[in-house]
């Protein structure tokens, strides 16, 4: 595996191909990573993966600086998973002016859900995916699908953009109980994993009514909202949208949502100092 700090080099080595695969991290890899990484290794002729903790998706009270860091173990991670060639800017490397110029996703998809209670999160994403991009320059980039809008937020630049880049979505890594494999499980006490799992729970059941023909999603997400918040959770939202955009479906369109595998379930909430996301396709 070779590892490459700046982008002149990166353009250098990635020259000799002609098919590359990428798989974009900030670190702190655990297996829902290294499934990516798998799974983008037959896709292309040489395959990298980056790892840049990026500052402009963080708000500022949050967890930048003290985001796990975990270059090592990573490095060995990635080797066994396959990784060709690893990709590591400094900041200084990736972002030698500030950077002024900043993809704006559309605010009827970039502000809700996520992009309402992190206001400017899918610019910040989108503009670093994009400049990364430019510097790996692939044919086919894979994401997970746990950052469900996100990924649809990826794929709308990618298109609109008209970029040749096929963007590959991958379904949700868990754990053997159910909880999404997320690199921020770390500040997890034991307690707190435990109940963790409580956040798919709720997702599934929401779920489980829908199919049995409760289609009040109004009411379902509020007593979800309800059920969390009773077992010592903060949450954010837990809402049914449609998977086409990821708006709220219209009352006289959900059990053919639900019939056709039209709906997605999407949930985040606070469960210590902790935030975690979780979504399911219905």
């Amino acid at each position: 595996m070779k590892i490459v700090r700046t982008i002149a080099e990166l353009r250098q080595h990635l020259s000799a191909y002609k098919h590359p695969a990428f798989v974009p991290t900030m670190g702190n890899l655990h297996e829902g990573h290294l499934a990516l990484v798998r799974q983008a290794k037959p896709l292309g002729d040489v395959l990298v993966v980056s790892i840049f903790v990026n500052r402009l998706q963080f708000l500022p009270h949050e967890d930048f600086d003290t985001y796990p860091r975990t270059w090592e173990t990573d490095c060995q991670s990635l080797q066994g998973a396959g990784c060709d060639v690893l990709f590591a800017p400094s900041e200084q490397e990736l972002y030698p002016e500030p950077q002024t110029f900043l993809v704006q996703p559309p605010p009827a998809l970039a502000d809700i859900l996520e992009g309402h209670f992190r206001p400017g999160f899918f610019v910040g994403v989108s503009t670093v995916v994009m400049k990364l991009f430019a510097c790996v320059q692939p044919r086919v980039a894979v994401f997970g699908q746990k950052d469900y809008q996100q990924l649809m937020v990826i794929r709308g630049m990618v298109r609109q953009f008209a970029l040749p880049i096929a963007v590959l979505g991958v379904a949700t890594l868990r754990a053997a109980d159910g909880l999404a494999l997320s690199s921020r499980n770390n500040y997890l006490t034991p307690l707190e994993r435990a109940e963790a799992v409580h956040l798919s729970q709720s997702l599934q059941q929401m779920a489980q009514a829908l199919r049995a023909g409760t289609l009040d999603i109004a009411a379902l997400e509020q007593q979800a909202m309800v059920d969390l918040t009773a077992r010592g959770w903060q949450p954010d939202y837990l809402a049914a949208r449609r998977r086409a955009d990821l708006q709220v479906p219209a009352a006289d369109e959900v059990a053919a949502l639900v019939q056709n595998d039209g709906l997605v379930l999407l949930g985040a909430a606070r469960l210590g100092n902790t935030r975690l996301i979780d979504n399911l396709e219905v």
